[in-house]
């Protein structure tokens, strides 16, 4: 079994999948409304935005995919009940990615050490994703 996050941001995943590409690495594929088979667009039951994403995948070598796609009923208000946790082994990798996906968001935990981890923190990004940063505890 995998459980990977999927995300729906409102005509803003292109931009968000993007810097998330710029901040973790991997290899992102986007698939616009563009992009599909003819004829699947019009079935649609909603008026679909210029440019909309219908599928976005960011991939790592180890497996772990972050996915996403726009959603046109959205209230462009972000995601919300869930965040998506990074465990590293590096302290400095940490705070270069927490500090980046701080950028123009909200720190709701600045990082620190905790009793599980060496240094961890929380903080929603400008797109409205809440993100934990979390070093492995064993690792530092």
């Amino acid at each position: 079994m995998s459980l990977h996050p999927y995300l729906f941001f409102t005509n803003t995943t292109r931009e968000a999948m993007t810097r998330y590409q710029e901040i973790l690495g991997g290899t992102l594929d986007i698939m616009g409304l563009a992009d599909m088979p003819s004829g699947e667009a019009e079935e649609m039951s909603f008026e679909a935005p210029d440019g909309m994403v219908v599928h976005a995948a960011l991939a790592f070598g180890d497996g772990d995919l972050l996915l996403a796609s726009d959603d046109p009923t959205g209230d462009g208000q972000g995601v919300k009940g869930v965040a998506i946790n990074i465990t590293l082994d590096d302290q400095d990798e940490a705070r270069r990615i927490f500090d980046a996906l701080a950028v123009g968001g909200e720190v709701q935990m600045p990082l620190g050490e905790t009793f599980w981890s060496p240094l961890f923190g929380a903080c929603v990004d400008r797109f409205g994703v809440s993100w934990m940063v979390n070093v492995d505890g064993e690792a530092a």
